[in-house]
């Protein structure tokens, strides 16, 4: 697993340094200030085939990403890789030992990148025994990934699955666990239909999904469904073929996973993000009861940080909070508190909202502050205030009962 990684002049800051945590590592903060790039230098470290490292210095100088992996007895292999404008990156020698596993990296456009141990490393003859790594663009992973060689190095999910299914092979029953555990609840799970054909000149057997109102093709779904769909197949699919890959170079099979995930909630319902983490912390049971799963993620959404309260271990998890402090990015690992729910959420200090409502809501119940606190405010702008809270809250809001005493007091009617 990745256990430090370590920022110098490179990026939005002069220093940033993280220590994760061996299962659930969550960074959260506004756009822009750096977490989808602090998720490709995880990338890096914990599969070493970005070369160049994909960040330059600050200034035009020089920079140094530096990172440590942590074996399974606890051995930790620290390394560094300087970064310059301009001149081919240079690493100080050692001994480098990757991640003991697969490392599945889910972008935010669509795309997914998968690396193996056994595939991808070069183990004692020198270079990798496959490519580098397997870069999936959306539709790579649909159709079939092919190297610079001509070879099919994945035959894609819509062959691939209907392959499985048609056979009832082990890899398809694995895949529907894998859909189960990820469903937004089981009064919807995500249950594979049978393969349907889209017209006269499409001659391929499209994948389905029973949903409550009828069969739906793969290829029809929304968005969010397609990106867990997605999801659940290379996962599948990167098991099946390291399991392969390890018999057939007598090597041993992995117990570890890494999952990289840049906007976990992208495309989610509510209902859906309040059950995403917890189901991917629990999915890699699917494929062996003993896999042990450590997540990176991204993530904007209140509610997937509430969903993880019941959960969250500060012994085995951590929250990263990235914060615009004057012109420069700082990166906080926040000590744990539950808040209860999302609402708690948003007005904390992780995503600094003086309130949850729309940004018209929050200035009437800021200028009512102020009132409450002047007792001497013409009645005029007492009224206007009042109107526009009127307006703007239900009956049920919970600030009314502060406010009404100061409308009474105005002589304004309930």
């Amino acid at each position: 697993m990745l256990g430090e990684l370590k920022l110098e002049e490179v990026g939005p800051s002069p220093r940033l340094s993280f220590s994760f945590g061996p299962r659930l590592n969550l960074l959260t903060g506004d756009n822009g200030l750096g977490k989808s790039f602090v998720l490709d230098l995880a990338w890096w470290a914990l599969t070493r085939n970005a070369d160049p490292v994909p960040a330059l210095p600050r200034t035009g100088g020089q920079g140094v990403v530096s990172a440590s992996l942590v074996a399974e007895d606890g051995h930790r292999t620290e390394f560094h890789r300087e970064v310059q404008w301009g001149r081919p990156a240079h690493a100080e020698s050692f001994e480098w030992v990757p991640n003991p596993g697969l490392t599945l990296y889910a972008r935010v456009d669509g795309g997914f990148r998968v690396w193996d141990l056994v595939r991808n490393f070069p183990v004692r003859t020198g270079y990798a025994r496959g490519p580098m790594s397997y870069e999936f663009s959306q539709a790579e992973l649909w159709d079939g990934l092919v190297g610079a060689d001509g070879r099919v190095l994945c035959n894609g999910l819509i062959r691939d699955w209907v392959y499985w299914q048609l056979k009832s092979s082990a890899p398809f029953e694995r895949l529907r666990k894998v859909l189960a555990v990820l469903s937004p609840d089981s009064d919807e799970p995500l249950r594979p239909g049978e393969p349907t054909r889209l017209g006269v000149d499409d001659a391929r057997d499209i994948p389905t999904l029973e949903m409550p109102y009828g069969i739906v093709p793969l290829t029809q779904a929304s968005a969010g469904i397609r990106r867990i769909v997605g999801l659940a197949y290379l996962l599948v699919w990167a098991w099946e073929e390291h399991l392969r890959a390890a018999k057939v170079f007598g090597e041993k099979a992995t117990d570890h996973i890494v999952l990289l995930i840049d906007e976990v909630e992208a495309h989610l319902h509510p209902r859906w993000q309040r059950l995403i983490l917890p189901s991917l912390l629990a999915v890699a049971r699917e494929l062996r009861p003993d896999v042990k799963v450590q997540v990176i993620t991204v993530t904007h959404a209140p509610l997937v940080l509430a969903s993880v309260e019941p959960s969250f271990d500060p012994e085995q998890d951590a929250l990263f909070m990235f914060d615009l402090v004057g012109h420069e990015v700082k990166v906080t690992k926040a000590d744990w508190r539950p808040r209860g729910d999302a609402n708690a959420w948003l007005t904390s200090e992780v995503f600094d909202l003086k309130e949850p409502r729309s940004v018209e809501a929050e200035e009437a119940i800021t200028r009512a502050r102020a009132a409450l606190k002047d007792p001497h405010l013409p009645i005029e702008e007492v009224k206007r205030i009042h109107n526009d809270l009127y307006r703007l809250l239900k009956d049920t809001d919970p600030f009314w009962p502060r406010w009404l005493a100061r409308a009474e007091a105005a002589g304004i009617e309930p």
